[in-house]
Parts: C-alpha cells; structure tokens; sequence
C-alpha cells in the first residue's frame, strides 16, 4: 500500500493560494498581498508560519517589499514558453498570463530552411507556414517566438497565414481542424546567436548571444505538427515548475 503524499505545509498552502490570486488577476501587481496579521485572522495560524509567507511569495518572485507600502504582488520574469501555453490554453482557455500581450509580426508560407526541414521531417526548401510572435508585457520583450508548420495546415487552417488573431492559440486551431492533438513535446535550451532578421524585434545587437528555446510538438499519431524557436529578451529567466510525486 502506499502512504498518503504528505500535505503542504501551512505557509506553503497559503502561498500558494496568494500565487493563484496573482496568476488569475484577482490581485493585480502593486496590489498589497495579506498581511500578516490578516493571515493569522483568516487561517488560525501562528506568527511564524504567517511571516513565512511573505518570504516564500518574495523567493519566487511573487511578491517585493516596497519601503513605506509594504509587501505588494508582483508577476515574476518568467517566460511563458510555448509548452506552458498549451497548458495555459487547455486549462483556462487562455494562453497568455496576466498583464501580457502580443504582436504577430508575420504569417506566410516559406520554403523550409534547413534545420526546419529536419525537424518537421520534410525537404529542404518545401513549403511549410511561418508565424513570427512578438511577446511583451510592461517591462519589455520577453521573447520572439517563431513557429513552422507542415504546409498543407494553411490549407485546412487558412487563419495561420494571416496576422489577424486566431480564434484560438494554434495548438487548438490545428486540433479543431485537422484532429491531430499535440500529445509530445521535446524542448532543447541553448545559447545561440541572434539572427540577424530577429535581432531588431528583440531590441538587441544581431549576433549577440541570447538564451533560446527549441520546441519539437508530436501528435497522437506521432507525426510531427510544429518546430517552434524562441529567443528570450534581455534579463528574461527560464523556468519550469515540475511535480515530482
């Protein structure tokens, strides 16, 4: 038989729930997070676990202390990568978190470069549809994210070679219209220089060196759907959050 996983401790339970308030918008950034005389009012617990709180919300950079104000919310600088945005998408019907937006810089069909063409398993030079993403929030870029497809999806989804918002992010476009559901994904983070073509929307020097994401998305059919690249903006951090019972 195996035992029970044991609860969250008191002050982890709390932040928690104060984390889900910030990530739903119910508290906005700036917005004072309870006090510590609050919790021990609300949840019956003692001073130390209360001040315990504030402390766990300001490690994961869900909180900051601002002298004269107190202790407000804060989204942390963590990229919302494309993986995170399925969940996003499926769980709230939303892909984007509180106080981002986005710029579809382009949508076309294009002949597949070379590390495209191997990774949606087609010829080089065959055409396949490219959508360009700029993401931004009050603090900058955070990242320029681009995506390629296999061609015939701008047959059965005509929407991804346009620039005007899709009814739904392209994982549930793609579902809607073709059934093929993106079940596995591998991700791979490197180091890369930017591109000269990406350099001006991330607002740095072509060839510098920033951090990057690689995404490879399979159905259930275990056929390739989507290669997608993001180059993070300057001071951005990659993080993942993962349960491990």
């Amino acid at each position: 038989m195996v035992a029970d996983s044991p609860a969250l401790p008191p002050y982890r339970r709390i932040a928690a729930q104060i984390k889900g308030m910030i990530e739903r918008g119910e508290l906005q950034p700036g917005d004072r997070i309870p006090s510590v005389r609050e919790i021990i009012r609300d949840e019956g617990v003692s001073v130390g676990t209360a001040t315990r709180v504030a402390a766990v919300l300001r490690a994961e950079g869900y909180a900051e202390t601002i002298q004269g104000i107190g202790t407000v919310a804060r989204l942390p600088h963590k990229v919302t990568t494309g993986p995170d945005r399925l969940q996003l998408q499926r769980a709230t019907g939303s892909g984007f978190r509180p106080g981002e937006r986005v710029e579809i810089v382009s949508a076309e069909v294009v002949p597949a470069p070379e590390e495209v063409a191997d990774a949606l398993e087609v010829d080089e030079g065959s055409p396949v549809v490219q959508r360009r993403r700029k993401y931004v929030d009050d603090d900058g870029v955070i990242a320029l994210s681009t995506s390629w497809l296999p061609g015939e999806f701008a047959h059965s989804a005509p929407e991804l070679i346009s620039t005007g918002p899709l009814p739904k992010m392209t994982f549930g476009l793609i579902e809607d219209r073709t059934g093929r559901r993106a079940v596995k994904r591998r991700d791979v983070v490197s180091i890369r220089p930017v591109p000269e073509d990406v350099a001006p929307l991330l607002e740095v020097q072509s060839g510098s060196l920033a951090l990057s994401m690689a995404n490879h998305y399979w159905d259930q059919h275990g056929q390739v759907t989507e290669f997608a690249r993001d180059f993070l903006g300057a001071g951005r951090e990659l993080a993942a959050d993962y349960d491990l019972e």
